[in-house]
């Protein structure tokens, strides 16, 4: 049982790669031999773990090495240990058999693994008739990995971890700790360095920044009532069905009397009820994974598992999430596969080599962010975070991924000058890789969790971002119509005189309004470094300001596409967001202020309730224009129908100048009813409009536009 020459040195001075070799309990021709490292034991004595003494082992080496034989055949064992007039017991690791099995193995090395999470990170488990942590994590290059803690005195040459054959995973079972234990991984790298601590990839919590450690956690314990809600998304098509996305910072929509976060728990008790009361479908988190920097609103990610311990325990999230589907909301999540942060503790250079990114910083370095890339094109990586898609609607019930930044993904030469980066095979600028990365991504989340959707932030003209993959788009259900966001933002900027010279920037819309499944979105990055709030980027005066935003909501939910507006500007917040305060809830004590949150509730009541508002908002058969030619007025009307539902028309009239009688063309004789008036003095307008109604006869209807108003008339027959 001689250990070879310099082996126990190096394991007692934490260069031992396979401190297994040489630690644990070994059978042989001539029974059971024990070999034990306790710092500080002047005796040990082995037992099992039903406390049945196995016999002494002897002191080798004053660093508190102990070997000997013992009773019984190999097995788990416990050592009681006596030194400087103290006693205590410590469980060995190093006697207990590995976790994983060959089957993990395969899988890991093909990039397979669907349920990744369930194997790597540190679970608490039963493991051998002892209860524990067992930790996992992937470094192939590393020489020696170790995990430290609050359970090891953060001593690297403890817990040296056992490695996994060939697919580069370490793995060690830890007895005898529990929940909310601190941890890190000490890496050496193939160079004989030792790396920075590194928090766990797959930890399912965090320490609250600036501490970066991650943190043991109970298996899932919440008792989930959400069945009803989970069934109904699944037997739906989300194209035909209404969806209102209320984009929230969880961090500033509101805080507490001491100017701190909320807690799920609260968010929940304030949060939820608004958004029911706002008519909303779905509350859409801006990123929720740990994150070292308020700044960064959780896009630079640190910790894609955990919920940020910045809103308490990770069990409250879940608590939350449950909450809205019993009150009929849905929860999307913003989720960041496009780059990761450079902070030393976190994926960067992770076993001291380019692990998770690209080697070359012309693929590997993002330019804009200072951020690291994913190698997409590594089927660990890949697996990664295909992984992690599936983990939030799987662990925490959520409804939708919002992917951010696919454009950056999908072109080597993102906002890169020549010279800065490296065609592809072909010469091109496309990354393929990143390509077959969405298109796994999408139809494992599509195949796993019927009912779950995605949604992609892309902003260029790529083909088929919400096709399916199967028929060689990107898969995504929907893309945000980035397009749709940045003319009409522009058109309405521009004082009325000028509108009539850019009606194009409210027509050219409808040329591309069908060719992906398109959300509408007026998100946090339109109300952030010094582009103003949503009001204060409408023209005019401040009674002008009001009258444009409001025409503005009225022309954008009965435009086709699914809507997303984010938090405060359903007030008409005045102020820039920051995401260092709560939104100026005050406001809403003003008539202007109210006005206009009370007509996005009606919006959305309206879109909800008149099919013909959103049954076909991404199929062309649901739109016609009545009037697009008319720019001398700034005019425009059209109508929204549907199979089996009464047509809606929609017309705005985008000048301060009220028109009466004003000749529109209808697609049905009979009266109209007035169900939208965005003048209406309920949301501090003038109430000019129509009493109620119009009749239409020989194809058109006489209608009185109200100033800087949009309206909506439905058939009544």
């Amino acid at each position: 049982m001689k250990p070879p020459e310099g082996a126990l040195t190096a394991l007692l001075e934490g260069r031992h790669d396979d401190p297994f070799s040489l630690l644990g309990v070994f059978g042989g021709p001539d029974g059971t031999f024990a070999r034990a490292w306790i710092p500080g034991a002047e005796q040990v004595e082995a037992h099992d773990l039903g406390g049945g003494s196995l016999g002494a082992l002897t002191r080798i080496d004053g660093r508190g090495l102990f070997e000997g034989a013992i009773d019984g055949t190999p097995q788990p064992v416990r050592y009681k240990a006596q030194g400087g007039g103290a006693e205590w017991s410590v469980t060995d690791p190093y006697s207990f058999g590995p976790v994983l099995g060959p089957v993990d193995d395969v899988l890991m090395a093909e990039g397979t693994h669907m349920r990744l999470y369930d194997k790597m990170g540190a679970h608490l488990i039963d493991h051998e008739g002892a209860s524990g942590v067992h930790f996992a994590v992937w470094a192939p290059n590393a020489r020696r990995v170790a995990v430290v803690g609050d359970f090891n005195d953060w001593d690297g040459r403890r817990h040296t971890m056992r490695r996994r054959g060939d697919v580069g995973v370490w793995e060690i079972f830890v007895p005898d700790i529990g929940e909310g234990k601190g941890y890190k991984f000490e890496i050496v790298g193939p160079d004989g360095t030792v790396q920075p601590l590194k928090a766990d990839p797959f930890a399912f919590a965090s320490e609250l920044r600036p501490a970066t450690a991650s943190r043991t956690t109970l298996p899932a314990t919440h008792v989930w009532g959400d069945d009803e809600h989970r069934k109904h998304w699944a037997s739906v098509d989300p194209r035909r069905v209404p969806m209102s996305i209320y984009e929230v910072h969880a961090g500033s929509w509101d805080r507490d009397e001491n100017d701190w976060f909320l807690t799920w728990d609260a968010l929940a008790d304030r949060l939820i009820p608004y958004v029911v009361d706002m008519g909303f479908t779905h509350i859409e988190f801006m990123p929720i994974s740990e994150h070292p920097y308020d700044p960064s609103w959780g896009y630079q990610a640190t910790g894609l598992y955990a919920p940020s311990a910045r809103f308490g325990d990770h069990e409250g999230f879940a608590r939350f999430v449950d909450g809205a589907h019993r009150a009929g909301i849905g929860v999307l999540l913003d989720w960041v596969p496009a780059h990761f942060p450079t902070d030393v503790f976190g994926l960067a250079k992770f076993d001291g080599t380019a692990l998770y990114e690209h080697e070359d910083p012309r693929l590997g370095f993002h330019p804009d962010w200072n951020t690291a890339i994913y190698n997409f094109g590594r089927r660990e990586v890949e697996s990664f975070l295909v992984n992690n898609a599936l983990f939030w609607p799987e662990r925490y019930h959520v409804d939708g991924l919002r992917v951010d930044a696919v454009a950056s993904m999908l072109y080597r030469d993102y906002s890169r000058k020549a010279g800065e980066w490296i065609p592809n095979e072909s010469g091109g600028r496309e990354n393929w890789e990143a390509v077959e990365f969405l298109r796994a991504m999408n139809k494992a989340v599509y195949r796993e969790h019927p009912g779950v959707f995605t949604i992609a932030e892309e902003s260029t003209s790529w083909p088929g971002v919400s096709r399916p993959a199967h028929e060689d788009g990107l898969g995504f259900g929907f893309k945000w119509n980035m397009g749709w966001m940045h003319d009409t933002l522009q058109y309405f900027a521009r004082e009325p005189v000028h509108r009539q010279h850019h009606h194009a920037e409210i027509t050219f819309g409808l040329v591309y309004a069908f060719d992906e499944n398109f959300v509408l979105p007026l998100s946090h990055d339109e109300v952030v470094h010094g582009k103003g709030s949503l009001l204060t980027k409408m023209a005019g005066d401040d009674w002008q300001q009001f009258a444009n935003l409001r025409s503005y909501y009225a022309f954008m939910w009965g435009y086709p596409g699914k809507k997303l507006l984010f938090m405060g500007q359903e007030f008409a917040q005045r102020r820039e967001w920051s995401e260092a305060r709560a939104l100026d809830w005050d406001l809403c004590g003003s008539a202007a202020h109210e006005g206009v949150r009370k007509l996005v509730r009606d919006l959305n009541r309206v879109y909800r309730e008149h099919p013909a508002l959103h049954a076909r908002d991404c199929e062309g058969e649901g739109f016609d224009w009545l009037i697009g030619d008319d720019a001398a007025n700034s005019v425009f009307a059209w109508v929204r129908k549907a199979p089996g539902a009464k047509p809606v028309v929609v017309i705005a009239n985008l000048t301060p100048v009220a028109r009466a009688p004003y000749r529109v063309p209808m697609p049905h004789d009979g009266r109209w009813c007035e169900i939208i008036n965005s003048d209406a003095l309920a949301y501090w307008g003038s109430g000019c409009g129509n009493l109620g109604w119009v009749e239409a006869k020989d194809g058109a209807a006489w209608v009185t536009l109200p100033p800087l108003a949009t309206i909506m008339l439905e058939f009544e027959g």
